[in-house]
C-alpha cells in the first residue's frame, strides 16, 4: 500500500497541470468533496467551487477558452504551517499568449489543505489583472469589480 501524497507532492502535481492545462489531473488532485476558492475576484470564475466536478468544468471552461499558455512555474517559493495539512506556495510563471506568442508573466498564492492526499480546502490568490492584462481584457475585470461579489 502506498501512503497518501504530500502536500509538498499535490503543490507540485498542482503546478504540473496548470502547465499542462489539464482540467482532469487538476479536477482529481481533489477530493469529492473538496473546495475551491477565489478570494480575489477573476471574470468567469465564482467565488467558490464545491466538489471535485465543479473544480473539473470550471477549468475545463476556464483553460480551454483561454489564449494563454503556462510554458513554465518557477521560483517555487513553499511555507509550511504548524498544521501539517496546510501549506502555501508562491509561484511565477511564464509563458504566451495567442497564436503570435506575446510573452506573458504570472504569479500567484495557493494555500491548500491536503487530506489523506487530496486537497480538502484551497484558496487561490491568482494574478488576476496580469493575467487579463496579457489577454488583453482588463476591461472584464474592471466589469467583475463592479458585479456583486456573488455573481463574479
Amino acid at each position: 500500500m502506498t501512503s497518501p501524497r504530500t502536500p509538498r507532492e499535490v503543490l507540485s502535481l498542482f503546478h504540473r497541470a496548470m502547465v499542462a492545462k489539464s482540467a482532469d489531473d487538476l479536477a482529481d488532485l481533489y477530493a469529492v468533496d473538496g473546495t475551491h476558492e477565489f478570494p480575489f475576484r477573476a471574470p468567469g470564475f465564482p467565488p467558490r467551487l464545491a466538489g471535485r466536478e465543479e473544480v473539473r468544468a470550471c477549468y475545463r471552461a476556464a483553460w480551454g477558452a483561454s489564449p494563454v499558455r503556462l510554458a513554465e512555474i518557477h521560483d517555487v517559493v513553499v511555507h509550511e504551517a504548524a498544521d501539517p495539512e496546510v501549506i502555501v506556495g508562491e509561484w511565477h510563471g511564464t509563458g504566451t499568449v495567442g497564436a503570435e506568442g506575446r510573452p506573458f508573466a504570472a504569479s500567484g498564492l495557493l494555500m491548500f489543505r491536503v487530506r489523506d492526499g487530496e486537497i480538502a480546502e484551497m484558496r487561490d490568490y491568482m494574478d488576476v489583472f496580469g493575467t487579463y492584462h496579457a489577454m488583453g481584457r482588463l476591461q472584464d475585470v474592471v466589469a467583475a469589480l463592479d458585479a456583486p461579489a456573488a455573481t463574479a
